[in-house]
């Protein structure tokens, strides 16, 4: 029975797990216990030695994924021309992502029912009056804060106390200052920092094979406090995170293709269809990367000048999905929490969530690394992660496709902005 169930792929160990834990919160509730050891404290265990495994991987996995990054736009003309371009589509559609999440978390409300914050029914504790002052309390100067935690004066010490941003800022940096160097020193720059980032990436997909179980200890957690009504407020979350992936997938990204493009956009669509299975599927669009370049220049007709250039850097720094995802998850772990969170905070979420998601690598999963950060960011306890794992597989791979799609668009977008004529023109 084990052996078929390694064989699964993770989404489906992932979902047999989440039931597996309904069932097993319900039976067990609170205080049934073995051998005086309470199942309670076991799922609090091995919930807790997840989530610590992920936040273990946080500093060295953002390092290595934004200086490859940065260090794949080169030099020089590619750097003024293609790389200006790129980055500008990048933080674009990754805002317009984020806003699209935003409004429609606004609408929906997932963290309320009845008027309520649901931290009751989802069994969260009370926010301690400190966290509730330092979240609801925020105003322009803590947006000027932000900005200051970028530019940390220790960035040993940033890492050690979670300082994401004033990490990615530097990593920014150094990446660039990378692309100065020459010969000798330039290429064991790049071959360190390649290894490192593939080192963290296969330390992240081991980690995440650990996922069932840390699924199945936080929601048989959550369940045995307060049985299957928590997944009630989760299903509009769910659907809320949807909504928002389709009206980007099928509303922005269609019409940057049809009016900044000026391409058939439903010839794009076609032509990723096999690619975004794949990225669906594997929730990586790291691992998507072969195919998404076949696609996007044997069927879309983009040049390899400029899929090899776009692509590669898109799977690292490109994540409209996943800042969206961000978005979202943050906002309605404080409407769980029954925390107000004016405008100013909400745009400090979008800011960090805009930031962070550039430094998510392409595997499967990442993303929440960069949610505890937002969450740190705005003073919100990190065990609210706990309560979106339970849906985060299938938003996962929802999000992945399109992280993806929204590469091939940059792709298509740049190669028509340098002057290719046959994108997308009919050529199968």
């Amino acid at each position: 029975m084990f052996k078929f169930f390694t064989s699964l792929q993770l989404h489906w160990q992932i979902l047999i797990a989440l039931v597996l834990a309904i069932f097993a919160g319900l039976l067990s509730g609170v205080d049934a216990a073995l051998f005086d050891i309470s199942f309670y404290s076991v799922y609090d265990f091995f919930g807790t030695l997840f989530l610590n495994a992920l936040k273990m991987l946080i500093v060295p996995l953002i390092v290595s994924s934004i200086i490859v990054g940065i260090m794949g736009i080169g030099s020089g003309e590619n750097l003024s021309r293609l790389g200006g371009k790129t980055l500008v589509y990048y933080a674009s559609t990754s805002f317009l992502a984020i806003m699209t999440g935003l409004v429609l978390v606004n609408l929906t409300m997932p963290g309320i029912s009845d008027g309520q914050p649901i931290k009751e029914i989802i069994g969260l504790a009370d926010v301690p009056q400190a966290i509730s002052d330092k979240v609801e309390g925020k105003g322009a100067g803590d947006i000027v804060a932000v900005f200051l935690r970028m530019v940390p004066p220790n960035i040993i010490s940033a890492a050690a106390q979670g300082q994401m941003l004033g990490l990615i800022f530097f990593s920014l940096l150094f990446g660039f200052f990378v692309t100065k160097l020459t010969g000798a020193k330039a290429e064991l720059m790049q071959n360190f920092w390649t290894a490192v980032l593939d080192v963290m990436m296969h330390m992240t997909n081991w980690v995440m094979k650990f996922a069932p179980l840390g699924v199945f200890a936080l929601v048989a957690k959550v369940v045995a406090v307060s049985g299957v009504d928590v997944f009630i407020p989760l299903a509009v979350f769910f659907f809320t995170v949807i909504a928002a992936l389709a009206v980007h997938f099928l509303g922005t990204l269609y019409l940057i293709l049809r009016f900044v493009a000026k391409v058939n956009p439903v010839r794009h669509y076609k032509a990723m269809s096999a690619a975004l299975l794949t990225a669906f599927s594997t929730s990586s669009s790291s691992a998507t990367l072969p195919l998404t370049m076949e696609c996007v220049e044997q069927k879309s007709g983009v040049s390899n000048r400029v899929t090899s250039f776009t692509l590669p850097l898109g799977a690292t720094v490109n994540m409209d999905g996943t800042a969206l995802y961000e978005c979202v998850g943050a906002i309605f772990i404080a409407q769980a929490y029954g925390l107000d969170l004016t405008l100013t905070t909400q745009f400090t979420i979008v800011l960090v969530a805009l930031v962070t998601s550039i430094g998510v690598a392409g595997i499967p999963s990442a993303s929440l690394v960069a949610i505890s950060i937002i969450l740190g960011a705005i003073g919100l306890p990190l065990e609210g992660i706990g309560l979106i794992l339970a849906v985060d597989r299938v938003l996962d791979m929802c999000r992945t496709a399109v992280n993806v799609f929204s590469d091939s668009v940059a792709a298509v977008v740049i190669g028509r902005l340098e002057g290719e004529t046959d994108i997308l023109q009919g050529k199968e």
